[in-house]
């Protein structure tokens, strides 16, 4: 078993933290996104699972927003497209499962 206490782990803004990855299984991802900066209009190959543990964001999809803070928890299909905002600073869990999902170069790191 491994674990973690989210709230504790010093997590620098721009570096998240792969908590756990396993090929074929799933992949946990921790990351400090900064109040008003977006993860811009993106997409992962894999099912996503977008937990705000601390702070407010806005994700948005297709012209419409959703606002969610501490206990909010997202889901999006693989190549489903979205984008993340910060309304402040934010801590994020995110989990891709499985990793790698279809489509994904093997030799992808990141």
């Amino acid at each position: 078993m491994q674990t973690w206490n989210i709230t504790e782990l010093d997590i620098a803004p721009h570096k998240p933290e792969v908590l756990h990855s396993e090929v074929g299984g799933a992949r946990a991802i921790l990351i400090h996104l900064p109040g008003g900066e977006v993860l811009q209009d993106h997409e992962v190959h894999e099912h996503a699972f977008l937990h705000v543990h601390d702070g407010e964001v806005e994700v948005g999809q297709n012209g419409s927003t959703t606002s969610g803070g501490p206990g909010f928890l997202a889901y999006f299909a693989p190549h489903e497209r979205h984008e993340v905002r910060a309304k402040s600073d934010a801590r994020l869990l995110l989990i891709l499962a499985p990793w790698p999902g279809e489509g994904r170069d093997l030799n992808f790191d990141a």
